[in-house]
C-alpha cells in the first residue's frame, strides 16, 4: 500500500504525540465535552508564551466546554478554570484524547 493511499491521498500520516499511542489533534478540533491532555503548544510568539503562562502546558488536562454561536471564541476548561480562546489560538495547541 502506498503512503498516499494509507494517509487519505494527502501523503501525510497523523501526527503522534510523544509517549502516546494516540494521534494528536488541535484543540479547536476537539469535540465539546471530550477529555484530553495537552501534548504540545506550537509557536514561539507571545500567544504561545501567554498560553503556557496560563497553564496550557504539556500534560495539563483540557476540555472544550462550548463554542460561541458563530464558532469563535471557544470556552475551554484547563486545570480547573475556564478560559476563552480564539479558534486561531486553539489551533496552536495539540492534544491527545484522555480517559478522565
Amino acid at each position: 500500500m502506498s503512503l498516499a493511499n494509507a494517509a487519505g491521498q494527502t501523503g501525510e500520516l497523523p501526527k503522534r504525540a510523544e509517549g502516546h499511542g494516540q494521534a494528536a489533534v488541535s484543540l479547536d478540533a476537539l469535540e465539546a465535552g471530550r477529555h484530553a491532555r495537552v501534548a504540545a503548544v506550537r509557536g514561539s510568539g507571545a500567544v504561545a508564551r501567554r498560553l503556557m503562562e496560563m497553564g496550557v502546558v504539556p500534560g495539563a488536562p483540557v476540555r472544550v466546554i462550548k463554542a460561541a454561536p458563530l464558532g469563535d471564541p471557544l470556552e475551554v476548561r484547563v486545570r480547573n478554570y475556564h478560559l476563552a480562546l480564539r479558534r486561531s489560538e486553539a489551533q496552536t495547541v495539540s492534544v491527545v484524547m484522555s480517559d478522565e
